[in-house]
């Protein structure tokens, strides 16, 4: 899984409460168990018309927006289904951090796993990062994961928490196939151990 330590990029303003996972990526787009490819589906209803298009009003599809790898959303980011899909539709879009002022728990932590960053803010720093969000291609925001803290393109920060164990994983690129590598050793010499001791089994 890809590090994240800083990132600085564009952060694309969706003002919308309740965002749920099949929102995100639309059940059509779940006949497959690849990560890679679901970015053309990320917020499709909204996105795209009946006829394929592109809409031009969604945000991900205006000029400024369309290299976005933050996402400021409204409350109750990612309910609905478990759905995987979610973050991994995300992720193939580019967007690295999601910051509401709560996400669904499921997705939340599907999103640790899958190397996305999801900051919990109170509501007057949401409005003030909403703010930034809208101003187009000045929409720059930098996410400092070690700092715990958010930069906005005047300079403003904001500070957020985080779980240890979750801060660390991210830092390091670790998701759960990571961390049972870190053990290898152990596991090798528990082995190694127990066909000593057990020859016959």
């Amino acid at each position: 899984m890809e590090k994240f330590v800083k990132l600085t990029g564009v952060a694309a303003p969706l003002p919308v409460v309740n965002i749920d996972t099949d929102m995100i990526i639309p059940k059509d787009y779940l006949k497959t168990i690849k990560r890679t490819g679901l970015g053309k589906g990320l917020f499709a209803e909204s996105r795209y018309n009946e006829d394929g298009t592109p809409n031009p009003d969604f945000v991900l599809n205006k000029p400024a927006y369309q290299n976005a790898n933050i996402l400021v959303a409204g409350d109750n980011f990612g309910c609905g289904s478990s759905r995987e899909h979610a973050p991994w539709a995300l992720l193939d879009f580019g967007i690295r951090c999601v910051i509401s002022t709560s996400f669904a728990d499921i997705f939340y932590n599907n999103c640790f796993k899958n190397g996305i960053l999801p900051i919990v803010v109170s509501q007057s720093d949401l409005d003030k990062l909403m703010d930034d969000a809208s101003r187009g291609s000045n929409a720059v925001l930098t996410v400092d994961l070690e700092a715990q803290e958010i930069t906005g393109p005047d300079g403003g920060t904001i500070k957020f928490e985080i779980d240890a164990f979750k801060r660390h994983c991210l830092l390091n690129g670790l998701d759960d196939i990571g961390l049972t590598l870190e053990k290898a050793g152990a596991i090798d010499n528990f082995e190694k151990a127990t066909a000593a001791s057990r020859p016959w089994a």
